[in-house]
């Protein structure tokens, strides 16, 4: 506490986002017209998805398919384009739902923000 302000530490701040996430599968998620974007699931009701944490997976290097990108992650994140997650994204037209290892989610949140400088 601070001039009456209560300051939390970053790695308790970090912990607490951790916590709203638990139990939340990570996923890939592409939609009819709205591209392909990776997250922790909070909500599925027939063709709409709300992802939490997400990146739109806008171009992939390093895996063939989407389905490889799930299982494995990216051999070449430096070929992928995966810009800054946004907190919640809901996505209408779901055309597929895919199951993330824990590896492949560690290689796709490894990758650096794409941005236009």
């Amino acid at each position: 506490m601070i001039d009456g302000i209560k300051y939390i530490p970053a790695s308790e701040a970090k912990s607490e986002k951790a916590v709203s996430l638990k139990g939340l599968p990570y996923k890939i998620v592409r939609t009819y017209s709205a591209g392909v974007f990776a997250g922790y699931l909070k909500k599925k009701t027939g063709q709409n998805v709300i992802l939490l944490n997400a990146r739109r997976l806008w171009q992939w290097g390093g895996a063939a398919s989407l389905s490889q990108l799930a299982m494995e992650g990216t051999k070449n994140p430096e070929n992928c384009k995966f810009p800054i997650e946004v907190d919640e994204v809901e996505l209408d037209q779901t055309i597929e739902v895919l199951q993330v290892t824990k590896s492949a989610q560690e290689s796709i949140k490894s990758v650096p923000v794409w941005e236009i400088k």
